[in-house]
């Protein structure tokens, strides 16, 4: 990776999608390798008799993929275990390499930009958080490209970087690595990938934030959600994903996710409207600009939304109060989502019902009330695997993803696959 990246040119005018050639598009079910690979990552150390066993491919099958996945260095070699008792065939388990590879991540929010650094079994290893200066396409992605030398450097120990992964809000195409729309950032058509691939010499692996975050739930989160799951985010951005048949839906056009206009029908108590025009939309009423809005209106002195947050955590009873208003609107999309696709889980990114427990039992209890298809809000509606890390997260779980759909595919970083 140079120290330095090249200068990014900034353009007069977006570019249009059609300007943009299109990528081969990536797998959307992990390849035989890939499988191997997540069994690994799932029960590691295991024998591969074990990964057979639990994926279903043949012995010889799973060999094989292990010795490409050796020669890659993306897994190792433990020490060589006996059956109980000494009985049985003696094996030589397996399990991830944490210790040559990482991949990278940024996350573009309304205000800030957040970089980090994830191995491969999903563990985030530093993370630098910075706010705007400006929100113009062109400094916020070539300031990102020049922070990520210093953050290897300090924090990677000698591993390489195998790809980054970028992660945004709103519409986002991952097949043309571009932010096709962010209306509060002013952002349309904007060839993320192009230019931070030019800018770092890395691949790079674009999408939506709360489809990273399905991804990631379903790599090294909850269970229950590798088949059937619906993740709702509520941040500055409100959106979704959706996990049908071990997939995370993208739609024909990637547009798919954009819950924001649900109605919620909380009118005519001090609401904000809405940029659509209709009132009670989800996000006009639950949005950190509106929660910190509601918050300055009741007579607290909050800047920012983690200020309004951390009065919350500390107690404070309008604090908490906003939060609990929030996580009740919030219940309410929620069971609509479930009534509408019936997932096996519905996870919700919200730091309120992560950090919360009122707020949780809130937002299960409006679940439990409105929803006809939930009959077990408690096990059915959970908080995000990732509280306190989830911008950290999203950024290179969109990498890792791509590396688990298929590790045997051109990464610069890895040897050659003989």
């Amino acid at each position: 990776m140079e120290s330095s990246p090249p200068t990014i040119a900034r353009r007069s005018a977006p570019l249009r999608r059609s300007d943009i050639p299109l990528a081969t598009p990536s797998a959307r079910r992990a390849s035989g390798a890939g499988t191997v690979l997540g069994a690994i990552l799932d029960h590691g150390p295991v024998a591969r008799s074990t990964v057979a066993r639990l994926t279903g491919l043949s012995p010889a099958a799973v060999s094989g993929h292990c010795a490409v996945l050796l020669s890659r260095g993306l897994i190792r070699e433990g020490r060589e275990t006996s059956g109980p008792r000494g009985l049985g065939r003696p094996h030589v388990p397996v399990e991830v390499d944490c210790g040559r590879f990482l991949v990278a991540g940024v996350h573009i929010a309304v205000a800030h930009t957040t970089l980090s650094l994830m191995d491969l079994r999903g563990r985030i290893v530093a993370e630098e958080r910075r706010p705007h200066e400006v929100t113009e396409p062109g400094p916020v992605l070539a300031g990102l490209a020049e922070r990520l030398p210093a953050l290897v450097a300090a924090h990677g120990a000698g591993r390489s970087v195998l790809a980054l992964g970028a992660a945004t809000g709103h519409w986002v195409d991952p097949e043309a690595g571009m932010v096709v729309r962010h209306p509060q950032l002013g952002w349309r058509d904007v060839a993320v990938r192009a230019v931070l691939a030019e800018a770092t010499g890395l691949p790079v692996h674009v999408d939506s934030h709360a489809r990273a975050l399905a991804r990631a739930e379903q790599l090294v989160g909850r269970s229950a959600t590798r088949t059937s799951a619906v993740l709702l985010f509520v941040g500055a951005v409100v959106d979704a994903a959706f996990v049908s048949a071990g997939a995370v839906h993208q739609g024909p056009r990637s547009g798919a996710g954009n819950v924001a206009h649900l109605p919620v029908g909380a009118v005519g108590d001090g609401s904000a409207p809405c940029v659509c025009g209709v009132p009670g939309c989800l996000q006009a009423e639950v949005s950190e600009p509106e929660m910190v809005r509601r918050a300055v209106a009741a007579g607290l002195d909050v800047p920012s939304f983690p200020a309004l947050l951390d009065r919350a955590l500390a107690g404070d009873p309008t604090a908490r109060e906003l939060f609990l208003r929030r996580a009740r609107l919030v219940g309410r999309a929620a069971a609509v989502l479930l009534d509408m696709f019936d997932p096996e889980v519905l996870i919700v990114v919200e730091p309120g019902a992560g950090r919360l427990p009122e707020c949780l039992a809130a937002l299960r209890a409006e679940v439990a009330e409105r929803s006809w298809v939930c009959d077990d809000a408690a096990h059915r509606v959970v908080p995000s695997s990732f509280t306190g890390s989830v911008l950290a997260t999203a950024g290179p779980a969109v990498a890792l993803g791509a590396l688990h759909d298929d590790p045997l595919g051109p990464w610069p970083a890895l040897p050659a696959v003989s």
